[in-house]
């Protein structure tokens, strides 16, 4: 079967970032990442080989020169010395274990060095969930030009509705060729459109590099969900915050905050923390009563909310996003990020949905193992040792 994934950079933005992060804060650490299938699908028999074949075949994926130089230029804030580590960075199928039970479904873990694991989760989801549109005919039924015409008319209901948006569909995209399509048609429609609204870009590096857009993107709930068990629950997010800063030095100022939930990242939310990002992303909770908590903390601080990006990335559709636009009505600066509905919101199809996060790890070889879990705001998001989750719950109060 073809080889899905065969660009090294075909992958998110923030995976990048993050494994920068790593190699600065925690080069020794180890991890262990978990497969989650939310809606418990049974996948078909042999799904498990062909997963496995996709997965050695990741190992011959190297990054090119050309996209080095695209990064280089686009995401500044990564230092020359990251990118001769790329250079060398060779994906490990020995770091993934697949086996499916009697029943169909799936378990894939990756485990090894951080720095070197951290690069399976997108290229595992995008497989995934292309090689299932593929088993359940999607593919073969898929008409190209009805489908750019839909994407056209969305990128036109975004552009004349005032969003500020961008792609971050790679995850559980219908399939790379379709990603591709939405990408190019909705660069078309916003050079061709006269409104107020916007297309930022993708967090596909490959595709922004393919259609010279920003790589859109920082950092992933991981770096929180491994600090817990470093700095404690009441203190990671500060700490996060702070070890973040210092690698990026100011750059890259978008920090996702929900991983134990609002009221803990709230409360320990210092002045020269908020002064020191550029905003924050929304992925969990009520937009509205999130939007709410931001601009109250920001005053609280003596900050004008209004100097501050709010970015809002939790399963949106266009619709929704316009309605949270107009609630937000310029009390800070709104943008969007769109995934599902701009890459596998295709007719006759039903998204996959699935994730792969942090369980479990260790600062160094030498130390012992710890869980690590995810809250959120939203409790279909909570993810790890229940036991501990449930442990953090009671803390949180």
């Amino acid at each position: 079967m073809r080889q899905i994934i065969t660009h090294l950079t075909d992958n998110d933005a923030y995976t990048f970032s993050c494994q920068y992060y790593v190699l600065q804060t925690y080069p020794r650490a180890e991890v262990e990442y978990t497969f989650f299938d939310r809606n418990g699908t049974c996948y078909p028999k042999g799904f498990d080989r062909l997963l496995q074949e996709q997965i050695d075949g990741m190992s011959g994926v190297r990054i090119t020169d050309e996209e080095i130089e695209f990064m280089e230029r686009r995401m500044y804030y990564l230092p020359l010395w990251y990118f001769t580590f790329l250079r060398g960075y060779r994906f490990n199928p020995a770091e993934v274990t697949v086996a499916q039970d009697a029943e169909g479904r799936l378990d894939i873990t990756v485990r090894g060095k951080w720095y070197s694991a951290i690069m399976w989760e997108m290229p595992i989801l995008s497989t995934v969930s292309e090689l299932m549109h593929e088993l359940r005919g999607d593919l073969l039924r898929y008409d190209i030009g009805r489908e750019r015409e839909r994407a056209a008319q969305k990128t036109r209901q975004i552009l004349q509705g005032g969003l500020v948006l961008g792609d971050m569909g790679t995850r559980r995209r219908l399939s790379y060729a379709h990603q591709d399509m939405v990408i190019e048609t909705m660069k078309k429609v916003a050079s061709e459109e006269v409104a107020p609204g916007r297309f930022t870009g993708t967090s596909n590096v490959w595709f922004a590099m393919k259609y010279d857009l920003t790589p859109i993107g920082t950092m992933s709930h991981q770096l929180i969900s491994f600090e817990e068990n470093v700095s404690g629950l009441f203190e990671c997010n500060f700490n996060v915050m702070k070890k973040f800063s210092d690698v990026y030095d100011g750059d890259n100022g978008i920090y996702l905050y929900d991983c134990f939930g609002d009221k803990v990242f709230f409360n320990n939310l210092s002045k020269r923390m908020a002064m020191m990002f550029s905003g924050l992303r929304v992925d969990s909770g009520n937009e509205e009563e999130q939007t709410e908590k931001i601009i109250g903390k920001y005053r609280s601080l003596g900050i004008n909310p209004e100097t501050k990006q709010v970015v809002y990335s939790n399963g949106l559709n266009i619709e929704r996003a316009i309605e949270i636009h107009r609630y937000v009505g310029g009390r800070v600066q709104d943008s969007y990020g769109m995934g599902t509905f701009l890459t596998c919101d295709v007719t006759g199809c039903e998204p996959m949905n699935i994730v792969v996060k942090l369980t479990r790890g260790r600062i160094t070889e030498r130390r012992e193992w710890h869980d690590c879990v995810k809250l959120s705001c939203d409790k279909g998001k909570t993810l790890g040792n229940k036991e501990k989750c449930e442990y953090l719950l009671k803390q949180i109060g």
